[in-house]
Parts: C-alpha cells; structure tokens; sequence
C-alpha cells in the first residue's frame, strides 16, 4: 500500500513538473516574440511611426518644437534610413557608423531631388506634397526592406541595439574616422542651413490670382449671348499671393461704360475669395466687351484685367 501511495505521489510530482515545465516555455516564448516584435518596431517600423504624429501636427497646424523635433529626423535621416535598410537588411553588411552616416548623406541627397521632381508637377514645392511624398518614399522603401529582411535568419538580421560603447579614436580604422567626419560635417550642415533658412526666409513670388468662372463653378460656361437690360452672373475669385494683406477694389466696365464698383476685398497672404457679381448692358450693340478690372492699394491703374465678348440681341 505504501508502495502504491508512493508511486502516486512520483507521477503526481512528475506531472506537475511538466505542467510548470510547459508553462515556462510557453512564458519564455511569448517574452521571446514580444522581444522580436519590439525589436522589428525599433529597427524596421519607427521612421513611419516617426511620421505619424507629425502628420497630426502639420494638419492641425500646430507650429511648436515638438514639429520641429520630428520634422528633422523625418526629413534628414528617415528617407535615407530606410534606403539603406532596403539594399543592405542584413548585419554583416555595413557597421552601425556606416548606416548612420549613410542614412543622413542619402536623404541629403534624395530629398532635394523628390523637391525637384514635385517642382515640375502641378502640386509645386508645398508643405502637403512634401509631406506626402516622403511618406510614400519611406513606406515603399520599408515594404521593400521587410520583404528583403524575411528572406534572411533571424540571427542575419540587422537590428537597431542601444548599447552604448566607447571607443577612442586611435583605436577606429580610417574608413570609420573618415564616416564619422562626414557624418558630423553632414548633421552640422544640415542644421546650419535649416537654422539659416528659419531665420532668413526667402521670400517667393509676389502675384495675385484673379479668375472667373461660369455660374456653375466652372471655366468654360461663360454668358455669350444677353438681350438688352437682361442680366448675366459670374463667378469672380481672387487669391492673394502677395507676401502681405492687400486690399483690392474690381470694377466692370460695358464697353467704355463703367457699370458697377465692387470692394473693397481686405485679404491677408494666401487668402481667397469668391463673389457672384452680375452685370447687363441698355445699349444697342451688337458686340460688347464686358471687362473686368482689379485695382490694388488704391492704385490708379488696373492691376488685373480680364474680359469676355458677349453679344447683344
């Protein structure tokens, strides 16, 4: 009887062990993939992390130094980061120095380029297209360093570490020193013509839109034909670009008849406006020129003019 007791209590001990044995694999596991994970999140995916609070800031125009603090790295390293990432996804290719130098002399270069490319599109060199472009550049660049890092080991992986070690210089190769030189010099150029363009913003062309467009909002459906003392609609816009609030003043002129003064507009920089105004014409005549006329700051002269040719009947 003590025998069977016994045997009892060895296969309950044993069960119990590999229950707890069970368990701690599985613990030791789950810690394993979560480790992975956030190593992955720190190495592959914080460029487009990076992004998104910026992106809120930008769209509820929050101009603080938290903006500034993520706009730097997003621009000046993330492009160049990711690149770097995609053509070289395993460790042993380029050391920590390497990639880091490498990620800010690449965006360095490529920024300004995707600058020069969106200045022949029809969105220009603006905040929002900026934006938009470079979040497509890193989001393409890391789908292409994720797939190329799945195809690799683990172990082959190249993962961001932050333990922090000292080495003295006489001890780096030459290659090393001249990266770090580089690096120093690129983030020292880089900060001083960002601080350069802060401080003395360059100002940009000075114009004014001025526009009309048909009583549906479009270019194209224009009034052609009216009969004497009918009325006739169109919308007129005007969109200051002039560095500085103006004020305008339009006016229509029926052929050498001035028939209604509009104004004035008070616009500040990249401010716009739309207005319906309508106009007709009591004289007899088969052609009529109907302009339209921008004054600015009380200017003697039309700043703007536009025109249509309506005919009477």
């Amino acid at each position: 009887m003590s025998e069977l007791w016994s045997d009892r209590s060895y296969l309950a001990v044993e069960v119990n062990g590999t229950l707890d044995n069970e368990i701690a694999a599985r613990q030791l596991r789950r810690y394993a993939r979560g480790k992975r994970a956030r190593r992955e999140i720190s190495t592959l995916w914080f460029p487009l992390l990076l992004s998104i609070p910026l992106v809120l800031l930008i769209l509820f125009d929050l101009s603080t130094p938290a903006r500034v603090a993520l706009g730097l790295p997003f621009v000046l390293f993330s492009p160049g980061y990711t690149l770097i990432l995609a053509l070289y996804p395993g460790k042993a290719e380029l050391d920590a120095i390497e990639r880091i130098a490498l990620s800010f002399g690449l965006s360095i270069a490529v920024v300004p380029l995707l600058g020069l490319a969106l200045n022949y599109t029809s969105w220009g060199i603006r905040l929002y297209p900026i934006l938009v472009t470079l979040i497509i550049v890193t989001t393409v660049m890391t789908a292409i360093a994720f797939y190329r890092r799945s195809r690799l080991l683990y172990d082959d992986r190249f993962f961001v570490t932050f333990n922090v070690e000292t080495t003295k210089w006489g001890d780096l190769s030459r290659l090393d020193k001249i990266l770090t030189v580089v690096l120093i010099g690129s983030i020292l150029f880089a900060v001083g013509s960002l601080c350069y363009v802060v401080a003395t913003p360059k100002v940009g062309e000075k114009f004014t839109e001025f526009y009309i467009l048909g009583p549906a909002g479009r270019a194209g459906d224009y009034p052609r034909e009216m009969k004497i003392g009918e009325e006739k609609e169109v919308i007129m816009g005007i969109v200051n670009h002039e560095q500085r609030p103006v004020s305008y003043i339009a006016e229509i002129r029926m052929g050498e008849t001035m028939t209604q003064t509009m104004g004035p507009y008070e616009l500040n920089h990249e401010e716009k406006m739309e207005d319906r105004v309508r106009f007709s014409s009591g004289q007899r005549q088969e052609k009529m020129k109907v302009e339209f006329l921008l004054y600015k700051d009380g200017e003697g002269e039309p700043y703007r003019s536009l025109h249509l040719w309506v005919d009477l009947k």
